[in-house]
C-alpha cells in the first residue's frame, strides 16, 4: 500500500480515470435500451462517473479502514478525480452532484441494518440505474449497474492494497 495518503488517493483517481470511462462504454447500450427515446441521457456519463467514484471510496475504506489517513486519501481522490472529470464541466456543479449522490448512496448503505446488507448491491444498482437512464429502469439494468459497482469497489480495494511507493 502506498504510505502517503495523498499519493494513495491520487493513484486511485488514476484507476477511476482509466476504468470508469471504459465501463461506461460497456454500459451505454443497456442504458440506451432503458432510456426514454432509446438514447443515452446527456447526464448519464457524469452519473456513472459519480457511482464509480463512490465505488472507489468504498474500496479505499475497505483497504485501509476509516481513519485520518483514509480521510486524507479520500480528499486527494476527489480533488484529483474532479480535476480530470470525463465530461469536464463546472467544478462546483460536479462537487454538488457528487455530494448529492454520496448522500443518497450512503443512506441506502445504512438502511435495513444486517438484513439490508444482503440487498444493498441491488438497491444501489436501482438508484444509480434511475439516474443513468433518467427514469424507471428494468431489474436487468439495475442488476448490471450494481454488479459493476461491486466489482469496481473490490478492484479499487485490491489496487490500493497492491500499490507500492516505488
Amino acid at each position: 500500500m502506498i504510505h502517503d495518503p495523498r499519493r494513495r488517493g491520487e493513484a486511485l483517481a488514476d484507476f477511476h480515470a482509466e476504468l470508469a470511462p471504459r465501463l461506461f462504454l460497456d454500459l451505454e447500450p443497456a442504458i440506451a435500451a432503458e432510456a426514454p427515446g432509446g438514447r443515452v441521457p446527456p447526464q448519464a456519463r457524469d452519473e456513472w462517473a459519480c457511482f464509480a467514484l463512490y465505488a472507489c471510496v468504498r474500496g479505499l475504506v475497505a483497504a485501509g479502514g476509516f481513519n485520518r489517513e483514509t480521510g486524507a486519501a479520500i480528499d486527494a481522490l476527489h480533488e484529483h478525480a474532479l480535476a480530470r472529470w470525463p465530461s469536464g464541466g463546472d467544478p462546483a456543479a460536479l462537487r454538488r452532484r457528487v455530494s448529492e449522490r454520496y448522500a443518497e448512496y450512503g443512506a441506502i448503505g445504512q438502511e435495513g441494518g444486517a438484513s439490508g446488507a444482503a440487498t444493498v448491491t441491488r438497491r444501489l444498482g436501482e438508484a444509480a440505474a434511475r439516474h443513468l437512464a433518467a427514469g424507471a429502469p428494468s431489474g436487468a439494468l439495475a442488476e448490471l449497474v450494481g454488479a459493476l459497482h461491486e466489482s469496481l469497489a473490490e478492484g479499487a480495494a485490491d489496487a490500493v492494497r497492491a500499490a507500492s511507493d516505488g
